[in-house]
């Protein structure tokens, strides 16, 4: 214990040297450059991918159609739609063509405008079939099998190509829509165009604000905004990095999220340093000293905080689902990537500049320490009179907030995805009204050939489907094409899908696979589902040990554990009361319950143990010289860090509200969902609920440890 608690003392005192310090900078701006320069990773601008696991049923369709003649490829739907009434029959031969004995086919159709980018070729001739009519006679579609393009800008520009073709041919009174499989990627790819950008301007808006705010300075705020920026541009780097070595893909999804996790987290460590420096600025004069104490001080609270999450980040890695596990990877990676920063380069970057870093409130050796008379410690001896009232009403309102999430629904349509729909949803929107709701992406079947027959009429006999046939074959299986008369995404198609596979794998020697988009969506919900009786008790296992090995104690840990949970679906229920009421949206996305939970319960409980740990230090040094140490050290605790706690859960919060910024439904609500849950840990379950039990256990809050001593750094 001695030789670790001389190293950690030494390396504090090489970080905040005189001297050294200088170095510690150098060292920090070598490996930031070193992350943009040779160890740059290029950014993923591709639309999310789920990453079902090989042996998913849709996965093995998948793989099957890849073996049929002429498979390879995508397909964009062209609808034209008739603004009012029915086409007349001068439309009609303008959609179709006319008959052409030679041929005994339709042709002259507005097919023609499109057939250059068909991948289907007729007698070494490119070929694509005439549009079809809806039976109301107001819709008509065109479908496009087109090849496949990996890289997201050249098939950005076909789609575009494709939209502005379809808007020159179409007549007067007659609206056009690319939609289909190609259309809804390019248009959910674009989604994250520019958004590593829009993001971090957004953030770094909110963040100087909010820092400007709390420290009341012109100056003070741009150090932890360069060092926290400087950490989160690192991460982007290095983040890609790791998923590459692990062969993931941090799509646009994973990186957004990143850069709004390690910003936020970066700068509560930041604001909790900060704060324990300018205390001990008031009691010592050497600003170097004060730094040193001021890191051994806050260094295992931030250790411990940051911990928490990169281990519950972690448990994502034994997720079934890829995109999971890249999120998992990628923003474990970041947090270290923070913690770093925040004790390694900050502590250097602050202490160079002198006290005069803080003007015009500069904290003046033998001043007054306000945080014991101030109004969080007042806040806490009132709390400590009545505890029992207090801890009684803020869990009632914690449950109340909490009984709202009994009616959460998981899962949205397909064209709920976006906040502001893209042009490929109102399409399949405007499809959907006039033809089968499957008609756009219908669900695909294979089976073996000699059944294909008995599977078409298995489907068939179901009264939601509205066709079957089959479209292509190879020498052993089938393809068969099924319309669902459902909305994609919706429980209806699901439950459309469920019936389908039982249906035909119900037929004898068929060996039918059911797969497509529908079946993929639910493929991810089960998925997910699985994920989630794994990962949330890991992740619950995991807190719980870092708080027994933070605080040597059984009964806080269990107690902490408890109100973070309970304030996680006060979040849940209070946000689904505001999605359900103002945004009117019919669920939540597959993966928002999921990590909601995770950063709700892994940063939530940061504050616990920014507060707790400094309960502890505070109860160590009085242990033996007051009655009832607890009680006086959570107060200290609270004033101490209930300033700093406040500011940083509103900026954390504040920052995951910036995920709002993106159009897509599920990170929007994720961000709305933390957002919330911060705010309640920070205002209400850190502030009252958490103090209140404290005083209520009184010294056997510690249990079963009797005797307290000070800091992990020694």
């Amino acid at each position: 214990m001695v030789g670790y608690r001389y190293v950690v003392n030494s390396l504090i005192r090489f970080l905040t040297g005189p001297k050294t310090s200088w170095v510690t900078l150098l060292i920090g701006l070598i490996f930031a450059a070193l992350s943009f320069t040779v160890f740059a990773a290029e950014a993923n601008d591709a639309a999310p991918s789920t990453g079902l696991p090989d042996d998913a049923e849709v996965v093995l369709v998948e793989n099957a159609l890849a073996d049929m003649p002429n498979s390879e490829g995508t397909a964009a739907v062209i609808v034209f739609a008739k603004d009012s009434g029915e086409f007349t029959a001068s439309e009609q031969q303008w959609l179709q063509g006319e008959f052409d004995p030679l041929t005994q086919s339709l042709a002259g159709g507005v097919n023609e405008v499109f057939v250059e980018f068909t991948n289907v070729e007729v007698m070494g001739e490119p070929f694509l079939p005439p549009a079809s009519l809806s039976e109301d006679n107001t819709t008509a579609v065109v479908t496009v099998p087109m090849d496949e393009i990996a890289d997201v800008a050249p098939r950005a520009e076909r789609v575009a190509e494709l939209r502005a073709l379809a808007v020159d041919a179409a007549l007067p009174g007659i609206t056009a829509y690319v939609t289909g499989p190609e259309g809804f990627q390019v248009d959910l790819a674009g989604v994250f165009e520019g958004a590593d950008f829009v993001l971090l301007g957004a953030t770094v808006l909110i963040v100087i604000v909010l820092l400007l705010v709390t420290y009341r300075s012109p100056t003070l705020w741009i150090v932890p905004l360069l060092v926290v920026g400087t950490a989160d541009l690192m991460a982007g780097q290095i983040g890609r990095n790791v998923a590459g070595f692990f062969d993931l893909a941090a799509d646009g999804s994973v990186t957004g999220i990143l850069s709004v996790l390690v910003f936020g987290a970066g700068t509560n460590y930041a604001l909790l340093l900060i704060a324990r420096y300018r205390e001990e600025l008031l009691r010592v004069e050497d600003r170097h000293e004060a730094m040193a104490r001021a890191v051994k001080g806050a260094g295992p609270a931030i250790l411990a905080s940051g911990g928490t999450v990169v281990l519950a980040l972690l448990t994502l890695a034994f997720a079934d689902l890829g995109v999971t596990r890249a999120l998992g990877v990628v923003c474990a990676t970041g947090i270290v990537v923070a913690m770093i920063s925040a004790l390694g380069v900050l502590p250097a970057a602050i202490v160079v500049f002198g006290r005069g870093l803080f003007w015009p409130f500069i904290p003046r050796f033998g001043g007054v320490n306000k945080s014991a008379t101030g109004w969080w410690a007042k806040l806490g001896t009132g709390v400590s009179k009545r505890p029992v009232l207090v801890a009684v009403a803020g869990v009632a309102v914690l449950g109340g907030l909490a009984a709202g999430s009994t009616g959460v629904t998981i899962g949205i349509p397909e064209t709920e995805q976006f906040r502001v729909k893209p042009e490929a949803v109102v399409g399949i929107e405007v499809l959907g009204e006039a033809f089968p709701a499957g008609e756009s992406s219908p669900t695909q079947v294979v089976a073996d050939n000699d059944s294909t027959g008995d599977v078409v009429d298995a489907a068939l006999a179901l009264e939601i489907v509205a066709s079957a046939e089959v479209v292509n074959a190879n020498d052993t299986v089938s393809r068969i094409d099924v319309v669902l008369d459902a909305e994609g995404g919706s429980e209806e198609a699901y439950a459309a899908i469920v019936d389908l596979r039982a249906a035909v794998q119900a037929v004898p020697g068929a060996n039918a696979l059911v797969g497509g988009d529908d079946a993929t969506r639910l493929a991810v919900k089960e998925t997910y589902e699985r994920d989630q009786l794994l990962v949330i008790p890991l992740i619950l296992i995991l807190v719980f040990i870092v708080l027994v090995v933070l605080l040597r104690a059984l009964l806080a840990p269990v107690l902490l554990l408890a109100s973070v949970v309970l304030s996680f679906f006060s979040a849940i229920g209070a946000a689904w009361l505001l999605f359900q009421n103002v945004f009117g949206m019919s669920g939540l996305d597959f993966s928002v319950f999921l990590y909601s939970f995770l950063f709700l319960v892994a940063l939530g409980v940061d504050y616990n143990i920014f507060l707790v740990s400094r309960a502890r230090e505070e109860s160590a040094l009085l242990a033996g010289t007051v009655r009832q140490p607890t009680r006086r050290a959570m107060i200290t605790a609270l004033g101490a860090t209930g300033g700093v706690i406040t500011s940083a859960g509103i900026l954390l919060a504040a920052v995951f509200a910036v995920l709002g910024v993106l159009p897509l439904i599920a990170l929007f609500q994720v961000g709305i969902i933390v957002g919330i849950g911060v705010l309640i840990d920070t205002l209400l379950v850190r502030t009252v609920v958490v103090p209140a039990t404290a005083f209520i256990a009184g010294d056997r809050f510690w249990w079963p440890r009797k005797k307290l001593t000070s800091s992990a750094f020694g």
